[in-house]
């Protein structure tokens, strides 16, 4: 009656105010459907949703997402290798030129701590196939690539303050990063295509049940990454140069100083440059120019792994990274050894090697013996920016392979090499002659080319052979960066061998490379079947939520029907549907409109069965 009362009262006062507890007494008064209705009415999608042009905005962004994970990759890898070449080639002129050694590090023994420490990048990547897939499976390949970014910044960083103990180990620990890096590279650009033709084909069902990719679903989108990965990254060699450029170049002798003692260049050269002036600095460049600009090449250092870090997204999906761990680590170390079964890879082993000499060799045997011996120390850095930017603007003709067959890209560049060796071993100099420098910039733009179509080609052969095997593919590419760590060992070797037996190696392992990729492709046409080593079931250890139930929730659709085929013995543990679709919104995204649809269905199905299974259980007990 009071509140009655109260009412009336601000009624007549001409008022209109809000009664005591009036939205409580709203709903009280509302019957239970319609509150339910009045619920509905904020969780229903709205009138003007449009559910499937929503799901088509969200693939689209993840879209977007894995091109700019290629892009920021390679300008990742393009700055580390840009500032450790333009380092260390500027270092290792530094510490030849005798003045430099006596003036600044008398009794430092400069020669003896650069002898080491080459030994060191080129002599420890022969174990990289060791620890490499343990490595990779245990830290995760973004997570490595932003790690070894940080050990080439460590390098950058010794520079600061030259001695034994700084120059010596950072240089070490470069050799041991150098395979790791390299294979996580290769793995995350082809894990970038499978990601992308996931997302441009969201509605297929085999990519919404997780089934292995049809074969050669994602070939064209592994074409054009490769293809951008290396047009960025070659400009490495371009930006290396700078250094040498901007600030060693006007210190420099002339070449009537530097090469009064060489007799012969070319063919007939034992070795690197003998006879080679000591002296090749006018005079010494300011301390505070050198330190300007490490710390110039350290702030490009730390952008990288900043790049690494923010801009790359992860390569596999929280679920599948646990996958690829919880095989057991005896498995991880053992498999790279028995993939090397499969006749593809064997066959594949010589291009592998020809890969990493024919780089090397261009910027040492090449550049030097022939190109500073002919033209001076000045023209170095011209040299190289030339082979860099060819080889850089070439690897764009690997698109063609969107319409032409794949042994057109190995078979092309080989057949450039072989034609440039054979011209090589022929073609001999005397020192400083300038007019040989158009002819020797056409050698390295041809050379160039040569090298964008071997690289492309060998990455983008590797991803096609196993696009449909995502958990193998850093085990594969761990094996193709060993053997280019095997030739840079090589190259290291033959440092002190005549020029003829530099190139007939590069002659004979090419031939060699060419007849073995003509076998293996002729054995795929017969369809020879190959061996690929099987990939042991994943072993979760029961700790944390996600493990406590009984089934196996991490355990996608094709690892099982991987294992149906090749062993029909071995019992697969049953699957929940409400786990699976769990597992569905967890790795599809938050946002997706078909993960919001999949998880309310499977609420719904487990409140309902929750309530029967309830009602049951009353039923029972009322009876008896």
């Amino acid at each position: 009656m009071e509140a009655t009362e109260q009412e009336d009262h601000i009624a007549d006062a001409g008022e209109f105010v809000a009664p005591p507890n009036g939205g409580v007494n709203e709903l009280l008064d509302m019957g239970e459907d319609n509150i339910i209705l009045y619920f509905l009415c904020f969780f229903l999608p709205h009138a003007q949703y449009n559910e499937e042009e929503e799901e088509r905005k969200y693939y689209r962004r993840k879209r977007l997402g894995v091109i700019k994970n290629v892009v920021a990759a390679s300008l990742g890898a393009m700055m580390v290798y840009s500032v450790y070449m333009g380092l260390l080639q500027m270092q290792l002129i530094l510490h030849y030129d005798m003045t430099y050694r006596e003036v600044k590090y008398s009794n430092l023994g400069l020669e003896d701590i650069d002898r080491k420490m080459l030994m060191g990048i080129n002599v420890t990547p022969i174990i990289g196939l060791l620890y490499t897939p343990v490595l990779i499976r245990f830290f995760g390949t973004k997570w490595i690539m932003f790690l070894a970014s940080g050990i080439y910044a460590l390098f950058v960083s010794t520079n600061y303050w030259e001695r034994y103990y700084t120059l010596v180990p950072s240089a070490v620990a470069i050799g041991v990063a150098i395979v790791p890096l390299w294979a996580s590279l290769g793995n995350y650009i082809t894990r970038m295509a499978q990601q992308y033709y996931e997302y441009a084909n969201y509605k297929e069902e085999h990519v919404q049940e997780r089934k292995k990719l049809p074969k050669g679903a994602c070939h064209s989108y592994i074409i054009i990454f490769q293809s951008v990965f290396y047009l960025i990254f070659n400009l490495s060699l371009v930006f290396a140069e700078l250094p040498m450029r901007l600030v060693l170049n006007s210190h420099l002798h002339e070449n009537k100083y530097i090469l009064a003692n060489v007799k012969v260049c070319g063919k007939n050269i034992r070795g690197m440059i003998p006879g080679f002036n000591t002296t090749v600095l006018t005079n010494l460049p300011h301390s505070m120019l050198l330190i300007k600009v490490e710390s110039v090449l350290m702030g490009f250092a730390f952008l990288a792994m900043i790049i690494f870090l923010v801009l790359c997204g992860p390569a596999y999906r929280p679920t599948e990274e646990i996958d690829l761990r919880s095989i057991g680590w005896g498995n991880i170390f053992q498999l790279p050894f028995k993939h090397l079964r499969d006749y593809r890879l064997r066959l594949l082993c010589p291009f592998f090697i020809y890969s990493g000499l024919e780089v090397l060799f261009a910027i040492t045997g090449f550049s030097l013996s022939y190109g500073v011996c002919i033209l001076g120390l000045k023209k170095l850095w011209l040299l190289i920016v030339v082979y860099g930017l060819s080889s850089s603007v070439f690897s764009s003709l690997s698109l063609f392979l969107l319409r032409l067959p794949r042994w057109l890209c190995l078979v092309g560049g080989a057949a450039v090499h072989a034609v440039l060796i054979i011209a090589l071993l022929a073609f001999s100099s005397k020192p400083d002659q300038p007019q040989y420098l158009g002819p020797l910039l056409v050698i390295s733009v041809l050379w160039g080319l040569g090298t964008a179509l071997n690289k492309t080609g060998v990455s983008i052969l590797l991803g096609m052979l196993y696009a449909e095997e995502k958990e193998r593919l850093d085990f594969i590419y761990t094996i193709y960066h060993w053997w280019q760590a095997i030739a840079i060992f090589i190259v290291y070797l033959w440092s002190g061998l005549p020029m003829r037996a530099k190139l007939s190696i590069l002659l004979a392992t090419l031939l060699l490379s060419c007849y073995c990729y003509c076998v293996m492709e002729r054995r795929m046409a017969k369809k020879v079947q190959h061996r690929l080593p099987r990939i042991p079931r994943p072993r979760h250890k029961v700790k944390g939520y996600r493990y406590l139930e009984e089934d196996n929730s991490d355990e996608s659709d094709s690892e099982k029907s991987g294992e149906e085929e090749n062993d029909e013995n071995i019992e697969e543990m049953p699957s929940a549907d409400g786990e699976e679709e769990e597992q569905d919104a967890g790795t599809e995204g938050a946002d997706s409109p078909r993960v919001w649809r999949r998880g309310a269905r499977g609420q719904q199905h487990r409140w309902e069965d929750g309530h029967l299974q309830g009602a049951e259980e009353e039923e029972k007990q009322v009876v008896e």
